[in-house]
Protein backbone atom coordinates (compact mmCIF):
# COMPACT_ATOMS: atom_id res chain seq x y z
CA UNK A 1 0.00 0.00 0.00
CA UNK A 2 2.74 2.42 0.82
CA UNK A 3 4.36 1.57 -2.94
CA UNK A 4 1.41 2.46 -4.38
CA UNK A 5 0.70 5.54 -2.33
CA UNK A 6 4.90 6.74 -3.08
CA UNK A 7 4.45 5.89 -6.97
CA UNK A 8 1.08 7.86 -7.50
CA UNK A 9 2.53 10.94 -5.34
CA UNK A 10 5.34 10.82 -7.83
CA UNK A 11 3.31 10.56 -10.35
CA UNK A 12 1.50 13.70 -9.57
CA UNK A 13 4.40 15.30 -8.90
CA UNK A 14 5.11 14.89 -12.23
CA UNK A 15 2.59 15.99 -13.62
CA UNK A 16 2.56 19.38 -11.88
CA UNK A 17 6.39 19.75 -13.00
CA UNK A 18 5.49 18.68 -16.79
CA UNK A 19 2.58 21.13 -16.73
CA UNK A 20 5.02 24.29 -15.06
CA UNK A 21 8.36 23.49 -17.58
CA UNK A 22 5.42 23.44 -20.41
CA UNK A 23 5.28 26.61 -22.93
CA UNK A 24 1.50 26.12 -24.38
CA UNK A 25 -0.66 28.15 -23.11
CA UNK A 26 -4.56 27.27 -22.84
CA UNK A 27 -7.40 29.21 -21.79
CA UNK A 28 -9.14 28.72 -18.56
CA UNK A 29 -12.55 28.37 -20.47
CA UNK A 30 -12.53 25.37 -23.04
CA UNK A 31 -15.47 24.05 -25.07
CA UNK A 32 -15.15 21.49 -27.30
CA UNK A 33 -18.28 21.71 -29.47
CA UNK A 34 -18.06 25.80 -30.08
CA UNK A 35 -14.16 24.72 -31.09
CA UNK A 36 -15.45 22.89 -33.51
CA UNK A 37 -18.04 25.08 -35.00
CA UNK A 38 -14.96 27.51 -35.54
CA UNK A 39 -12.89 25.33 -36.83
CA UNK A 40 -15.27 24.13 -39.52
CA UNK A 41 -16.42 28.11 -40.24
CA UNK A 42 -12.12 28.50 -40.51
CA UNK A 43 -12.52 26.05 -43.24
CA UNK A 44 -15.43 27.07 -45.00
CA UNK A 45 -15.55 29.88 -47.85
CA UNK A 46 -13.74 30.78 -50.47
CA UNK A 47 -10.21 30.69 -48.14
CA UNK A 48 -9.27 29.17 -45.09
CA UNK A 49 -9.06 31.13 -42.11
CA UNK A 50 -5.64 30.33 -40.84
CA UNK A 51 -5.53 32.74 -38.01
CA UNK A 52 -8.65 30.95 -36.93
CA UNK A 53 -7.23 27.70 -36.93
CA UNK A 54 -3.57 29.09 -35.18
CA UNK A 55 -6.06 30.81 -32.19
CA UNK A 56 -8.14 27.74 -31.45
CA UNK A 57 -5.27 24.91 -32.08
CA UNK A 58 -2.40 26.60 -31.00
CA UNK A 59 -3.67 27.16 -27.57
CA UNK A 60 -5.21 23.30 -27.03
CA UNK A 61 -3.55 20.58 -25.15
CA UNK A 62 -3.44 16.76 -25.80
CA UNK A 63 -6.62 16.04 -23.92
CA UNK A 64 -8.89 18.96 -25.16
CA UNK A 65 -7.39 18.38 -29.35
CA UNK A 66 -8.80 14.73 -29.08
CA UNK A 67 -12.71 16.06 -27.50
CA UNK A 68 -12.41 18.58 -30.55
CA UNK A 69 -11.89 16.28 -32.87
CA UNK A 70 -14.59 13.80 -31.29
CA UNK A 71 -16.97 16.96 -31.55
CA UNK A 72 -15.78 17.76 -34.95
CA UNK A 73 -16.60 14.46 -36.31
CA UNK A 74 -20.08 14.32 -34.13
CA UNK A 75 -21.07 17.59 -35.76
CA UNK A 76 -20.25 17.24 -39.27
CA UNK A 77 -19.47 13.59 -40.09
CA UNK A 78 -16.26 14.18 -40.70
CA UNK A 79 -12.57 14.02 -40.29
CA UNK A 80 -11.27 17.01 -38.75
CA UNK A 81 -7.56 15.78 -39.66
CA UNK A 82 -8.31 15.21 -42.84
CA UNK A 83 -9.98 17.95 -43.55
CA UNK A 84 -6.90 20.14 -42.35
CA UNK A 85 -4.98 18.23 -44.16
CA UNK A 86 -6.65 19.57 -47.35
CA UNK A 87 -6.90 23.20 -46.62
CA UNK A 88 -3.50 23.83 -45.44
CA UNK A 89 -0.23 22.99 -46.91
CA UNK A 90 3.70 23.21 -46.75
CA UNK A 91 5.23 23.35 -43.10
CA UNK A 92 1.97 24.74 -41.92
CA UNK A 93 -0.19 22.03 -42.49
CA UNK A 94 2.74 19.61 -41.41
CA UNK A 95 3.09 21.03 -38.18
CA UNK A 96 -0.56 21.27 -37.53
CA UNK A 97 -1.07 17.59 -38.77
CA UNK A 98 1.61 16.58 -36.14
CA UNK A 99 -0.02 18.97 -33.14
CA UNK A 100 -3.62 17.56 -33.63
CA UNK A 101 -2.71 14.06 -33.46
CA UNK A 102 -2.84 11.95 -30.35
CA UNK A 103 0.77 12.11 -28.85
CA UNK A 104 1.55 8.47 -29.40
CA UNK A 105 0.03 8.63 -32.77
CA UNK A 106 1.97 11.59 -33.49
CA UNK A 107 5.15 9.65 -33.08
CA UNK A 108 4.35 6.54 -34.58
CA UNK A 109 3.64 9.00 -37.83
CA UNK A 110 7.12 10.20 -36.73
CA UNK A 111 9.03 7.17 -36.45
CA UNK A 112 7.61 6.07 -39.84
CA UNK A 113 8.31 8.43 -41.89
CA UNK A 114 11.89 8.52 -39.98
CA UNK A 115 12.37 5.16 -41.05
CA UNK A 116 10.93 5.36 -44.85
CA UNK A 117 13.78 8.24 -45.53
CA UNK A 118 16.37 6.94 -48.19
CA UNK A 119 18.71 7.79 -45.10
CA UNK A 120 16.69 6.26 -41.86
CA UNK A 121 16.55 9.48 -39.61
CA UNK A 122 18.09 7.51 -36.82
CA UNK A 123 17.55 10.17 -34.13
CA UNK A 124 13.99 10.87 -34.19
CA UNK A 125 13.83 6.43 -33.56
CA UNK A 126 16.16 7.17 -30.49
CA UNK A 127 14.27 10.38 -29.13
CA UNK A 128 11.36 8.34 -28.86
CA UNK A 129 12.78 5.42 -27.37
CA UNK A 130 14.88 7.13 -25.19
CA UNK A 131 12.96 10.44 -23.76
CA UNK A 132 9.54 8.53 -23.09
CA UNK A 133 8.59 6.58 -20.09
CA UNK A 134 8.67 2.61 -20.51
CA UNK A 135 4.44 2.76 -20.46
CA UNK A 136 4.75 5.81 -22.89
CA UNK A 137 7.09 3.97 -25.30
CA UNK A 138 4.82 0.78 -24.70
CA UNK A 139 1.90 3.08 -25.89
CA UNK A 140 3.83 4.07 -29.19
CA UNK A 141 4.60 0.97 -29.91
CA UNK A 142 1.11 -0.26 -29.47
CA UNK A 143 -0.14 3.05 -31.96
CA UNK A 144 2.47 1.71 -34.57
CA UNK A 145 1.13 -1.28 -34.81
CA UNK A 146 -2.51 -0.08 -34.97
CA UNK A 147 -1.58 2.00 -37.52
CA UNK A 148 0.60 0.51 -39.73
CA UNK A 149 -0.17 -3.52 -39.16
CA UNK A 150 3.65 -4.18 -38.64
CA UNK A 151 5.52 -3.42 -35.23
CA UNK A 152 8.01 -0.71 -34.60
CA UNK A 153 11.01 -3.61 -33.73
CA UNK A 154 10.17 -4.92 -37.29
CA UNK A 155 10.55 -1.86 -39.43
CA UNK A 156 13.70 -0.72 -37.01
CA UNK A 157 14.78 -4.11 -38.14
CA UNK A 158 14.24 -3.90 -41.59
CA UNK A 159 15.21 -0.61 -42.15
CA UNK A 160 18.92 -1.09 -40.87
CA UNK A 161 21.78 -3.66 -40.45
CA UNK A 162 24.56 -4.53 -38.22
CA UNK A 163 26.12 -2.79 -35.28
CA UNK A 164 23.09 -0.06 -35.44
CA UNK A 165 20.31 -2.46 -36.24
CA UNK A 166 21.33 -4.06 -32.57
CA UNK A 167 21.49 -0.82 -30.88
CA UNK A 168 17.98 0.56 -32.23
CA UNK A 169 16.06 -2.80 -31.82
CA UNK A 170 17.01 -3.33 -28.03
CA UNK A 171 16.22 0.44 -27.48
CA UNK A 172 12.83 0.76 -29.03
CA UNK A 173 12.16 -2.61 -28.03
CA UNK A 174 13.27 -2.02 -24.03
CA UNK A 175 10.74 -1.68 -21.03
CA UNK A 176 13.29 0.03 -18.02
CA UNK A 177 12.91 -0.01 -14.63
CA UNK A 178 11.36 4.15 -14.44
CA UNK A 179 12.19 4.51 -10.26
CA UNK A 180 15.18 6.87 -9.61
CA UNK A 181 16.64 3.79 -7.10
CA UNK A 182 20.31 3.66 -8.40
CA UNK A 183 23.06 0.59 -7.51
CA UNK A 184 26.13 2.68 -6.88
CA UNK A 185 28.59 -0.27 -6.94
CA UNK A 186 26.51 -1.20 -10.02
CA UNK A 187 27.60 2.27 -11.72
CA UNK A 188 31.01 1.86 -10.64
CA UNK A 189 31.31 -1.42 -12.87
CA UNK A 190 29.69 -0.29 -15.60
CA UNK A 191 31.56 2.80 -16.24
CA UNK A 192 34.37 1.01 -16.34
CA UNK A 193 32.64 -1.72 -18.72
CA UNK A 194 32.35 1.61 -21.28
CA UNK A 195 35.62 3.45 -20.61
CA UNK A 196 37.40 0.02 -21.76
CA UNK A 197 35.36 -0.40 -24.66
CA UNK A 198 35.97 3.09 -25.43
CA UNK A 199 39.66 2.94 -24.92
CA UNK A 200 39.78 -0.28 -27.00
CA UNK A 201 37.69 1.63 -29.70
CA UNK A 202 35.04 -0.82 -29.66
CA UNK A 203 32.33 1.12 -29.14
CA UNK A 204 29.52 -1.70 -30.65
CA UNK A 205 30.98 -4.09 -27.74
CA UNK A 206 27.66 -6.10 -26.82
CA UNK A 207 28.41 -5.04 -23.64
CA UNK A 208 27.89 -1.33 -24.17
CA UNK A 209 24.53 -1.86 -25.99
CA UNK A 210 23.29 -4.17 -23.39
CA UNK A 211 24.03 -1.08 -21.01
CA UNK A 212 22.35 1.28 -23.09
CA UNK A 213 19.48 -1.13 -23.65
CA UNK A 214 18.73 -2.70 -19.95
CA UNK A 215 19.38 0.09 -17.72
CA UNK A 216 17.16 2.77 -15.87
CA UNK A 217 17.43 6.16 -16.91
CA UNK A 218 18.30 7.03 -13.20
CA UNK A 219 20.87 4.12 -13.22
CA UNK A 220 22.65 5.38 -16.74
CA UNK A 221 23.24 8.76 -15.34
CA UNK A 222 24.84 7.34 -12.41
CA UNK A 223 27.03 5.53 -14.56
CA UNK A 224 27.94 8.17 -16.78
CA UNK A 225 28.43 10.30 -13.73
CA UNK A 226 30.67 7.67 -12.34
CA UNK A 227 32.86 7.57 -16.29
CA UNK A 228 32.96 11.33 -15.81
CA UNK A 229 34.34 11.51 -11.99
CA UNK A 230 36.62 8.52 -13.16
CA UNK A 231 38.05 9.90 -16.48
CA UNK A 232 38.05 13.53 -15.90
CA UNK A 233 35.67 14.30 -19.35
CA UNK A 234 32.48 13.11 -20.19
CA UNK A 235 31.42 9.86 -21.79
CA UNK A 236 30.31 11.80 -25.02
CA UNK A 237 33.22 13.77 -25.60
CA UNK A 238 35.22 10.24 -25.33
CA UNK A 239 33.52 8.96 -28.13
CA UNK A 240 33.70 12.41 -30.49
CA UNK A 241 36.10 10.81 -33.76
CA UNK A 242 36.48 12.90 -37.11
CA UNK A 243 34.58 11.09 -39.04
CA UNK A 244 31.70 9.06 -37.36
CA UNK A 245 29.98 6.58 -38.58
CA UNK A 246 25.99 6.27 -38.44
CA UNK A 247 26.67 4.12 -35.56
CA UNK A 248 28.68 6.35 -33.32
CA UNK A 249 26.30 8.93 -34.77
CA UNK A 250 23.53 7.15 -32.82
CA UNK A 251 25.55 5.97 -29.69
CA UNK A 252 26.64 9.20 -28.82
CA UNK A 253 23.07 10.74 -29.45
CA UNK A 254 21.84 7.65 -27.09
CA UNK A 255 24.09 8.70 -24.38
CA UNK A 256 23.15 12.26 -24.95
CA UNK A 257 19.44 11.78 -24.46
CA UNK A 258 19.49 9.83 -21.64
CA UNK A 259 22.16 12.08 -20.00
CA UNK A 260 20.01 15.36 -20.49
CA UNK A 261 17.13 15.17 -22.72
CA UNK A 262 17.02 19.51 -22.37
CA UNK A 263 20.72 19.72 -23.54
CA UNK A 264 19.69 17.38 -26.40
CA UNK A 265 16.94 18.83 -27.85
CA UNK A 266 18.29 22.38 -27.78
CA UNK A 267 21.11 21.26 -29.95
CA UNK A 268 19.16 19.98 -32.35
CA UNK A 269 17.05 23.22 -32.54
CA UNK A 270 20.29 24.95 -32.41
CA UNK A 271 21.74 22.88 -35.18
CA UNK A 272 18.74 23.45 -37.05
CA UNK A 273 18.48 26.86 -36.92
CA UNK A 274 22.38 27.36 -37.68
CA UNK A 275 22.67 24.86 -40.69
CA UNK A 276 22.43 26.48 -44.50
CA UNK A 277 18.82 26.31 -45.10
CA UNK A 278 17.05 25.82 -42.04
CA UNK A 279 15.82 22.29 -41.19
CA UNK A 280 11.62 22.71 -40.80
CA UNK A 281 11.54 19.56 -40.30
CA UNK A 282 13.21 19.20 -37.11
CA UNK A 283 12.48 22.35 -35.75
CA UNK A 284 8.63 21.58 -36.62
CA UNK A 285 9.25 18.12 -34.30
CA UNK A 286 11.01 19.33 -31.20
CA UNK A 287 8.37 22.26 -30.76
CA UNK A 288 5.55 19.94 -31.74
CA UNK A 289 6.30 16.93 -29.14
CA UNK A 290 7.69 19.27 -26.33
CA UNK A 291 5.44 21.83 -26.12
CA UNK A 292 3.55 20.36 -23.82
CA UNK A 293 6.34 18.82 -21.95
CA UNK A 294 9.17 20.55 -21.07
CA UNK A 295 9.58 23.32 -23.81
CA UNK A 296 9.79 26.13 -21.56
CA UNK A 297 13.09 24.41 -20.00
CA UNK A 298 14.70 23.83 -23.46
CA UNK A 299 14.21 27.55 -24.25
CA UNK A 300 16.10 28.29 -21.21
CA UNK A 301 18.90 25.83 -22.38
CA UNK A 302 18.62 27.43 -25.56
CA UNK A 303 19.07 31.25 -24.45
CA UNK A 304 22.08 29.86 -22.32
CA UNK A 305 23.86 28.48 -25.49
CA UNK A 306 22.88 31.32 -27.82
CA UNK A 307 22.30 34.55 -25.52
CA UNK A 308 19.36 34.84 -27.90
CA UNK A 309 15.61 33.51 -26.93
CA UNK A 310 14.50 30.39 -29.28
CA UNK A 311 11.67 32.37 -29.89
CA UNK A 312 13.46 35.61 -31.31
CA UNK A 313 15.54 32.90 -33.95
CA UNK A 314 12.41 30.50 -34.45
CA UNK A 315 10.90 34.16 -35.80
CA UNK A 316 13.92 35.13 -38.15
CA UNK A 317 14.17 31.72 -39.67
CA UNK A 318 10.28 31.24 -40.69
CA UNK A 319 7.41 33.05 -41.89
CA UNK A 320 3.71 33.50 -42.31
CA UNK A 321 1.35 31.08 -40.79
CA UNK A 322 3.78 28.82 -40.31
CA UNK A 323 5.46 30.82 -37.74
CA UNK A 324 2.72 31.98 -36.41
CA UNK A 325 1.90 28.40 -35.47
CA UNK A 326 5.04 27.96 -33.80
CA UNK A 327 5.07 30.81 -31.78
CA UNK A 328 2.14 30.15 -30.47
CA UNK A 329 3.52 26.62 -29.17
CA UNK A 330 6.45 28.19 -27.82
CA UNK A 331 3.92 30.57 -25.70
CA UNK A 332 5.12 33.94 -27.64
CA UNK A 333 2.51 35.40 -29.60
CA UNK A 334 3.58 37.93 -32.45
Amino acid sequence: MQWFYLRHTAERLERARVIVMASLVVPDHFSATEDAETLRKACQGWGTNEKLIIKVLGHRNAAQRKQIRQAYEQLYEEDLVKRLESELSGDFEKAVYRWILDPVDRDAVLANVALKKSNPDFPVIIEISCVHSPDELLEVRKAYKLRYKRSLEEDVAAHTTGDIRKLLVGLVSAYRFEGEEINARLANSEADVLHNAIRDKAFNHDEVIRILTTRSKAQLRATFNRYRDDQGTSITKNILVEHPDDFLVALRTTIRCFNDQQKYFEKVLRNAIKRAGTDEDDITRVIVTRAEKDLKEIKEEYYKRNSASLDQAVAKETSGDYKAFLLALLGKEE
